[in-house]
């Protein structure tokens, strides 16, 4: 058992200000034989303890620097170690075929996230009694699916959940016939070995994944060198068929929410919560769009608090 060097929770969150300089590392790791490019998040002022670790992962088409790299900070400036990747087929892992990459597969991004894990579970700065996952937006499913019956994992914080069922797909695309059309895309997709398009663009864009503008469009936002801004059209029938919302009872780790009305899909939330028999808790801000949670630094320092100090009732244990 290592020892924790900040053993109760008190004495983590003690000092924000005075680790707010956080230095990071670049690191590689395998997953089914593809290379992985991850980097550690650490305080600058630390002592040479090992440190409770939180492995941060993002929306959907993103890559570490976006989101991951906010919430990331946020846990580094509050005592934790963090870690963010880009999965297999994005940003800089993996030099994959087209029909593979920029596919939202939530099948392979699980098992990315487990390797993430498994990874940092070995490094010296990381204390592998206390390592926790925190998704957001799409990859909040994933990362549910990643840590239930995880033994590497303590405890997991969702911000902004995409957590949707049949019911929400449907009235997300279109209907039936809507998911049903998009099905048909992905197979003919497949069928000529990857059809990939724009991620984002303008509102109202034609032949684009995302037409709204707003934070994958905006370049002091998300619209950074590092963002692949793709999207494979072979993925759509796994997205499509993927429902975490009816799975809560697959989770058996203390739970933390923070989440909006305003934001996607609230609903989702609340059928995963209305299922979920385990220690949960939900935040829940007013007029916080699903943006906002991404980059706008008070809804992320709010988020953040919230799921800090989740993980740090985890460390007397």
């Amino acid at each position: 058992m290592k020892t924790l060097a900040l053993n109760t929770a008190a004495a983590l969150m003690a000092s924000t200000a005075a680790i707010a300089q956080v230095e990071t590392r670049t690191v590689t790791f395998e997953n089914e034989g593809t290379i992985m490019s991850g980097t550690l998040y650490l305080p600058e002022k630390r002592g040479d303890a090992p440190l409770p670790t939180v492995v941060v992962t993002g929306a959907w088409t993103s890559v570490q620097e976006q989101m991951p790299a906010n919430y990331a900070h946020e846990m580094a400036a509050r005592g934790f170690a963090a870690f963010t990747f880009d999965f297999r087929g994005w940003g800089k892992s993996g030099d994959l075929p087209d029909n593979v990459r920029f596919v939202e597969s939530p099948k392979a991004k699980t098992s990315d996230i487990k390797a993430a894990f498994e990874y940092v579970a070995t490094l010296p700065e990381v204390d592998a009694d206390h390592i926790n996952g925190l998704g957001i937006c799409a990859s909040a499913g994933y990362m549910v699916d990643a840590v239930s019956g995880n033994p590497l994992v303590q405890r997991v914080g969702l911000v902004a959940p995409w957590l949707q069922n049949e019911e929400i797909v449907e009235a997300v695309y279109g209907g039936k016939d809507g998911v049903a059309g998009l099905i048909e895309v992905s197979h003919a997709a497949e069928a000529v070995g990857g059809q990939i398009i724009p991620a984002a663009g303008p509102e109202g864009a034609e032949g684009v994944l995302m037409p709204i503008g707003g934070y994958y469009y905006e370049a002091d936002r998300g619209a950074i060198p590092e963002y692949d801004d793709k999207w494979n059209n072979a993925g759509w029938e796994g997205w499509l068929t993927y429902h975490p919302a009816d799975n809560p009872q697959r989770l058996d780790k203390p739970l933390a929410i923070v989440h909006s009305e305003s934001a996607a899909i609230p609903q989702g939330v609340q059928a995963f919560l209305a299922g979920f028999a385990g220690e949960a808790t939900a935040q829940w801000l007013e007029d916080v769009t699903q943006f906002d949670f991404y980059d706008n630094p008070e809804d992320v320092t709010r988020a953040a608090d919230t799921v800090a100090d989740h993980f740090s009732a985890g460390l007397d244990s």
